[in-house]
């Protein structure tokens, strides 16, 4: 026997080496599973497809390595927990990616005037409009923005209005850019 074939029998590679390595491929193709599915809801013809394939390439490698142990409890464990890992890893990734456009909608109970303008100065887009809440009049605003421009706008809100309501919703399409407004008006004054 070679020294390679008696490192690949041993206990250490069976119950430390091959559980983790299932471990890190779970991980790898959960990640990217989610990565997938984000893409899948945001209309990604292309990246989707192509993270699929790796995604179930990884798994395969994965799931055989258990099967040829199915009496390793070790493997059992590495597989578990590598998913578990790999759904944790993939949401911080996505969030992290912060791909796409998001509408986020703001109820204020004190007059949003301030808040407005100051998002208007920022140069994000908004409709917004008076409203009778449950026991008191509210302003309702409306903004489509980057995902990425997301912790600046939550910032605005928290500086002028910290006590305001927002909700923020995934948006898939859009039928223009309207975000933010300074690169729409420079692309108007370039096209002139």
């Amino acid at each position: 026997m070679t020294l390679l074939s008696t490192f690949y029998d041993s206990a250490l590679f069976d119950y430390f080496i091959l559980p983790f390595l299932i471990f890190l491929a779970r991980i790898c193709d959960v990640s990217i599973g989610t990565i997938r599915i984000v893409m899948v809801a945001k209309g990604q013809k292309m990246w989707a497809p192509i993270l699929g394939f790796f995604e179930i390439l990884i798994w395969l490698l994965a799931i055989s390595r258990i099967f040829e142990n199915l009496d390793n409890w070790t493997c059992y464990l590495g597989y578990s927990l590598g998913y578990a890992t790999g759904n944790f890893i993939g949401l911080k990734l996505e969030e992290k990616l912060a791909m796409g456009i998001v509408r986020i909608q703001i109820i204020t109970r004190k007059t949003a005037e301030q808040l407005i303008d100051n998002m208007r100065n920022a140069g994000y887009g908004l409709t917004y409009h008076d409203a009778k809440g449950g026991s008191e009049d509210v302003s309702i605003i409306y903004s489509i923005i980057k995902r990425t421009e997301l912790p600046k706008v939550v910032d605005l809100i928290k500086l002028f209005n910290p006590n305001a309501f927002y909700t923020i919703e995934d948006v898939r399409f859009v039928s223009q850019e309207i975000y933010p407004l300074k690169s729409v008006s420079r692309r108007i004054r370039k096209s002139k």
